[in-house]
């Protein structure tokens, strides 16, 4: 599971960080931040509810199997190794 979000479009309700804060919390303008993109397995279920309790859809998870990882991060580009 990949949760991600769309600050630009967060009404700033702040239900995701109170159902799940250990995956959501707000940044200075109170717009939702993701803490753990890949949230363990036993929060999926809460995740899901934050999901679906978003009142403008601005949190979205990808339900794909991870991609093996390449070393580089989650949000960083590939490493350029060997230069």
């Amino acid at each position: 599971m990949y949760v991600s979000a769309d600050k630009t479009t967060c009404a700033v309700s702040s239900l995701c960080v109170y159902r799940v804060p250990e995956v959501f919390d707000q940044d200075e303008d109170g717009a939702v931040e993701v803490l753990e993109p890949h949230p363990r397995p036993e929060l999926r279920d809460e995740v899901l509810r934050a999901v679906r309790g978003c009142p403008t859809r601005s949190i979205h998870v990808d339900e794909e199997p991870e991609a093996p990882s390449n070393g580089a991060g989650v949000a960083g580009p590939p490493s350029s190794r060997g230069a």
